[in-house]
């Protein structure tokens, strides 16, 4: 019996270990054509706004939920 879902953060890091019929295809040849088709400079620019968006944002906090 073999599962039908696996998470590939942790099995896949050396390499996809379902390539025939992997779940995250689509997302590889996406990522694929961004990576082909976009240029070092215009991804700086990318993440650069990111981390400025990010950097901007006010502070989220997280409070713990206390069950008793």
């Amino acid at each position: 019996m073999e599962i039908n879902t696996i998470n590939c953060s942790e099995v896949c890091i050396n390499g996809c270990v379902r390539p025939d019929r992997c779940e995250n295809k689509s997302h590889i040849e996406s990522a694929s054509k961004f990576i082909n088709e976009t240029s070092l400079d215009k991804m700086h620019e990318i993440a650069e706004e990111a981390r400025r968006k990010k950097m901007s944002a006010p502070p989220v906090w997280v409070i713990p939920e206390w069950n008793d």
